[in-house]
């Protein structure tokens, strides 16, 4: 019984892990417009993209491999990119929002076609600096 209640209390002093929620927009357009429309609004603030996720291309790849056929996306990318401005006042406000580097935007498409672009959610606080800038860009690449 003790070992029960022992066990009980380290599971409740344990911080819950929780699902980052996504913010998402739709996009009028194709895959291939998003990603061109969503790159070149990270250029045009003088960004550089570090890396480009084909994660759509590698889920698509492997889900046989893991006993699924289910098509989650149709294309799917996530473009990784920093800001040295935005990321060093965030890491000032507080050092441990270096686990928010790098930001990420994707772009993805859904079986039926339709096409999305959005970002994570980022905590209250310095952090909202940051997603003011990822919806600045997929804002600007959404055309408006």
């Amino acid at each position: 019984m003790r070992k029960a209640i022992i066990l009980a209390a380290a599971l409740l002093a344990a911080p819950a892990a929780q699902a980052q929620e996504a913010i998402t927009y739709a996009f009028d357009g194709s895959f291939e417009d998003a990603t061109f429309a969503v790159e070149n609004a990270i250029v045009n603030r003088g960004l550089v993209i570090d890396y480009v996720s084909h994660v759509g291309d590698m889920l698509n790849r492997t889900g046989e491999d893991v006993g699924s056929d289910q098509v989650i996306f149709a294309a799917a990318d996530i473009f990784i990119f920093c800001s040295a401005t935005v990321s060093r006042r965030a890491t000032e406000a507080d050092p441990m929002n270096i686990v928010h580097c790098p930001y990420g935007i994707f772009v993805a498409e859904d079986p039926d076609g339709a096409v999305m672009i959005g970002h994570r959610a980022y905590p209250d606080g310095a952090m909202q600096e940051v997603e003011a800038l990822l919806d600045a860009i997929i804002i600007e690449a959404r055309g408006e």
